[in-house]
């Protein structure tokens, strides 16, 4: 036979090598730029594995937790343990799963209807990348903005956690917002913040593959197991909800909401609240 029909499976086969040694090389120049060790990574990973699902709850505003996702995602990818990432930071119904190991970063931004003003794609274009690289799917994993309104107007979403847990996602949607909401907002938002949660979780549970891990990036209030997309897993799910802080010690009660807490170095302060004030109209 001539070698003519080898020709695409050794295309192929050296797309494969290409995308495993660039995704190798990522782990080790992600490790410097962050200052981790292997050894701490593993030993990380070899405390939260065999799981189904990892949550890793981010501050959207640390850059070194973003740095520590690509990182992770480097690391599954390369021993073969992740089926899917799936992301907050795009809407439900996207994916890069069509797209091949060495599609570019503007077909991959495409795939995933990135939207940058809310998302920095140098923050999480990384971890994206890795994934794509070494051939595992990105999945968008957020309630998208149009069907919003009707969960805002749902009574049933009121019922999908147990009365504390409801009482205190309403109280993190009054801090949240600084306490400028009126309180007529509260419970809307707070059924946006379960739908939302709800859609992470089906997502999640979609993609989930025997013997792999699903990693859900994703902000920490939705990866807590006490209030977000834990309380919607199907409870035979193997979770583990990381929570990526930045500070100096684990604060009270993180114990109970997340099997990890990973201290990074602190953010400088900002106002938000006063942003936000700046943006609301006068109450």
């Amino acid at each position: 036979m001539s070698s003519f029909f080898f020709l695409p499976a050794f295309i192929t086969l050296i797309r494969r090598f290409l995308a495993v040694f660039v995704v190798m090389l990522s782990v080790s120049l992600a490790g410097c730029a962050y200052g981790l060790g292997a050894t701490e990574l593993q030993s990380r990973l070899n405390a939260w594995l065999p799981a189904d699902v990892l949550l890793l709850g981010e501050q959207h505003d640390a850059p070194d937790h973003q740095a520590l996702q690509q990182k992770i995602v480097a690391a599954l990818a390369v021993h073969g343990d992740l089926a899917a990432v799936a992301l907050e930071m795009a809407d439900s119904g996207n994916s890069t799963a069509a797209l091949a190991p060495d599609a570019s970063e503007e077909q991959t931004l495409s795939a995933l209807n990135w939207n940058n003003d809310a998302w920095p794609w140098a923050a999480y274009g990384p971890a994206v990348m890795s994934a794509v690289r070494a051939g595992v799917p990105v999945l968008g994993a957020n309630l998208p903005r149009a069907e919003m309104r009707s969960n805002m107007a749902d009574a049933a979403l009121d019922q999908r956690l147990p009365a504390a847990a409801l009482a205190a996602q309403q109280q993190l949607i009054r801090r949240g917002h600084c306490d400028l909401l009126p309180e007529s907002q509260i419970t809307p938002m707070t059924r946006i913040q379960i739908a939302k949660d709800m859609r992470m979780a089906d997502t999640v549970q979609a993609a989930a593959r025997p013997g792999q891990v699903v990693v859900l990036i994703t902000g920490s209030v939705h990866a807590d197991k006490q209030l977000g997309v834990p309380q919607h897993l199907q409870a035979e799910r193997r979770v583990k909800a990381i929570r990526l802080r930045s500070g100096a010690a684990v604060a009270g009660g993180e114990r109970e909401s997340f099997d990890d807490v990973w201290l990074t170095s602190a953010t400088p302060d900002k106002d938000y609240c006063a942003d936000l004030a700046k943006q609301l109209p006068p109450r």
